[in-house]
């Protein structure tokens, strides 16, 4: 059982087309709620994949608190719950799809924050960190 893990999730995803050049989606409620549903699920597979690595045999010792740490690409301003919403979800349901607790309601996170954003020019990411209650 792990007490605590940081987890470092994508800022965007993408998505390989056959016929046209392949598609950059941002992991965010704007692009969320826009995408046609076929292309949302590619989405969220894709995210589910990029942490699938840092995910796999690992169970929380629950229930927990969750951390949200965004850096973004560059100085201009962001709204940083459209980012974390979509974070959160796609995360939430990936671990639970891996094993690693068996739900991410209520019972089980317990607190969510949310850290003051930074900037990373060359590596933009959502840091979180997933820390037990105990």
């Amino acid at each position: 059982m792990i007490n605590e893990l940081k987890i470092i999730c994508p800022t965007f995803v993408i998505i390989p087309r056959k016929t046209k050049k392949d598609q950059k989606l941002s992991i965010n409620l704007n692009t969320y709620r826009n995408l046609h549903f076929i292309v949302e699920s590619k989405c969220k597979k894709l995210f589910k994949e990029s942490v699938r690595n840092q995910l796999e045999g690992v169970e929380f010792n629950t229930p927990v608190e969750v951390s949200y740490k965004v850096y973004k690409q560059s100085a201009s301003k962001l709204d940083k719950m459209n980012v974390i919403s979509i974070c959160s979800k796609y995360l939430m349901d990936a671990i639970t799809e891996f094993g690693c607790w068996e739900d991410d309601d209520d019972t089980v996170i317990k607190k969510e924050t949310l850290l003051p954003t930074e900037i990373d020019r060359k590596n933009p990411r959502i840091e979180v960190i997933i820390k037990s209650c105990y």
